[in-house]
């Protein structure tokens, strides 16, 4: 009989212990596939953040040529009043 109860206690701690040790594989692959969720929306918004960001780097440096280019018109605009100007003057002066 003793030798019964002591099988019989060893097969329910074998059977605990594979219990838990299920349990903690349960454990780590839940968790697991949870980090790996996480991790994916973290590299979506990532990726999101980064997509947005070009397109703001694409816009600003769009407008600073526009920019440029109004600077350039306006500078040529000026130089031609200013030549007509000197023009004048010269006109006035001989006069």
């Amino acid at each position: 009989v003793n030798e019964e109860e002591l099988k019989k206690r060893i097969a329910e701690e074998l059977a605990l212990e594979r219990a838990r040790r299920d349990s903690e594989a349960q454990k780590r692959r839940f968790f697991g596939k949870l980090l790996e969720r996480e991790r994916a929306t973290s590299n979506e918004q990532l990726a999101r953040a980064i997509l947005r960001e070009r397109a703001a780097t694409e816009e600003e440096r769009q407008k600073a040529q526009r920019f440029a280019k109004q600077l350039e018109e306006k500078d040529r605009e000026l130089r031609k009043h200013d030549a007509y100007y000197k023009e004048q003057l010269a006109r006035l002066e001989e006069r």
